[in-house]
């Protein structure tokens, strides 16, 4: 169920040899990114559960979800951009059909980040899910 964006991702993962160069891919991602307008890092668009501050400002048209994202550490805002990667575009449907883990799992992420980075992971997850699901009701 991934996308294009998201498999282009794994294929350059697949490219890459070692974890350093994958992790500076990660931060290229997270700087490629835009950044959020200030005005929305506010305790509204706050991830709770991370370690470094992260925002989701979700972008709903229809059916359709989108959002964006900001972190102050640069691996997070790469992280981000790879969950935009993942989910930006889907119907809010499949949103909900993603199975997030394993499909970082297929990046092999899940094994080289630390415990904070992954709960903070497992936080954007669940946040992206109930925005969702949120919209959907």
């Amino acid at each position: 169920m991934a996308s294009a964006a998201f498999e282009d991702i794994v294929d350059t993962f697949d490219f890459l040899d070692d974890w350093e160069d994958r992790y500076r891919h990660v931060i290229e991602l997270g700087r490629a990114m835009p950044p959020l307008d200030g005005v929305f890092r506010v305790p509204a668009t706050k991830v709770d559960g991370c370690a470094s501050q992260v925002w989701l400002l979700p972008k709903i048209a229809g059916n359709t979800f989108d959002f964006q994202g900001e972190s102050d550490a640069m691996i997070v805002r790469g992280l981000i951009a790879i969950l935009h990667a993942l989910y930006s575009g889907l119907t809010l449907e499949q949103v909900l059909a993603v199975d997030a883990g394993s499909e970082f799992a297929r990046l092999g992420l899940t094994d080289h980040l630390s415990a904070q980075r992954s709960n903070g992971l497992r936080a954007m997850i669940e946040r992206i899910r109930n925005l969702a699901a949120e919209a959907s009701a």
